[in-house]
């Protein structure tokens, strides 16, 4: 079976990285990224994957790139702090980021487009478990906060609508609760691993004390990155109908439950 080439952009980021891996396995992979927050010498050693490095909101740039079979679109500003200090940077890569993946995808004639979006497109669910009927919404346009969701929102309907009479199948995916490895400092259980090893001292190196928003009785349903990955290519594969998909699983765990998890694998009260 002749491989597919497939493009990914923001493949050099934590969850683009390990969905690239695995393609890769398969295909022969393109990965696009500014290598912003990422970089491409993880890459190397590995076979059928090739980097360029471009930024999407050069529409110039992103029409030079190859014809493959399929584009996984990932690419994007992440990071609560950057949602706050750099709300108009987040905007403008996500809305000319998808304008100009998805005019490439139409000229080129690409079969399958993979769009990443977002739980955070939710707000705050109606209903937990929360399924992808569910209204999505911004709950305060005022709050650069919701400049990640808003980008995420508006590629959405682009996908859509750019899309929409157009023999190109398209899969919008929006994962739940990531977590693994090289996924940063700034998502829930690395930050409560950093707060406990920054909290111990010389005289008690077993024992920290640290804050946590809440009581602790606040729920996630954590997702682990590999499996969150096989769902992808799952629905992106198996899939024929063009629709919106929620990654994740469906098992909810208090983060004082996580904690306590946690206090066991490090040996840290």
């Amino acid at each position: 079976m002749m491989k597919k080439k497939i493009l990914v952009t923001g493949g050099s980021g934590f969850f683009g990285f390990e969905l690239v891996k695995e393609l890769s396995k398969k295909n022969k992979v393109i990965v696009v990224d500014n290598n912003l927050r990422g970089n491409f010498d993880k890459f190397k050693g590995l076979k059928n994957i090739k980097t360029v490095e471009c930024d999407i909101t050069n529409q110039r740039l992103v029409k030079k790139l190859s014809k493959v079979d399929e584009v996984y679109h990932l690419a994007f500003i992440n990071g609560t702090e950057n949602f706050y200090k750099y709300p108009e940077k987040v905007l403008d890569v996500g809305v000319k980021g998808i304008i100009n993946i998805i005019e490439f995808v139409k000229s080129k004639k690409i079969k399958n487009f993979i769009m990443f979006s977002s739980s955070e497109v939710y707000g705050t669910p109606s209903r937990v478990p929360t399924n992808e009927k569910e209204i999505i919404k911004i709950e305060d346009i005022f709050n650069p906060r919701f400049s990640y969701s808003a980008g995420k929102i508006i590629s959405e309907s682009i996908t859509i609508n750019f899309l929409r009479n157009i023999d190109i199948k398209y899969k919008i995916i929006r994962p739940h609760n990531i977590f693994g490895e090289n996924m940063g400092l700034k998502h829930v259980i690395p930050q409560i691993i950093f707060k406990m090893f920054n909290s111990t001292n010389k005289f008690q190196k077993n024992k920290a004390k640290i804050k946590i928003q809440g009581n602790g009785k606040e729920t996630r349903a954590f997702c682990y990155i590999k499996d969150a990955v096989k769902q992808t290519i799952f629905i992106s594969n198996k899939i024929k109908e063009n629709g919106i998909f929620n990654v994740g699983f469906n098992r909810e765990k208090k983060i004082i439950d996580l904690i306590k998890e946690i206090e066991k694998i490090l040996k840290i009260k």
